[in-house]
């Protein structure tokens, strides 16, 4: 579990009743050949399940997710992270947004949570990545 005194969210998906978010811790990255990564958890909550999934999230994957924000204000679904590496998710920009958790590849858990989220959601999302970009760069 990540230590949430040190996480800083990347996302969050969110109504009253439920949301999904990424936690990622920025400070100790794990360095793997040229490329760091830092811890990051995916956290469901909903009055039917709430879990977390834990992941690695790298620069790049920063990277891809202002792409996946671009792709979601054209109306686009978007798969974040890439790759097989750990667990996913897919956002669907319907009415509601839905968003699926996927844990890591092995195990083939999935969970979907409809989510009526705000007319500021795009907006606020794109403050926390550049927020996450700012403690990674510290």
């Amino acid at each position: 579990m990540i230590d949430e005194a040190q996480a800083v969210e990347l996302f969050r998906f969110a109504d009253p009743a439920q949301s999904v978010t990424v936690e990622v811790r920025c400070s100790d990255p794990r360095r793997m050949e040229k490329e760091r990564y830092y811890a990051a958890e995916i956290v469901v909550e909903s009055d039917f399940v709430s879990g977390r999934v834990g992941l690695q999230v790298s620069l790049q994957d920063l990277d891809e997710w202002e792409r996946c924000l671009g792709a979601l204000e054209a109306e686009e679904g978007v798969e974040w992270p890439a790759g097989d590496r750990s667990a996913w998710l897919e956002v669907v920009p319907d009415d509601p947004v839905e968003v699926t958790v996927h844990d890591s590849p092995s195990t083939q858990i999935a969970v979907r949570v409809p989510i009526d989220v705000g007319p500021e959601w795009l907006r606020e999302n794109r403050l926390r990545l550049a927020g996450v970009r700012e403690a990674v760069a510290r």
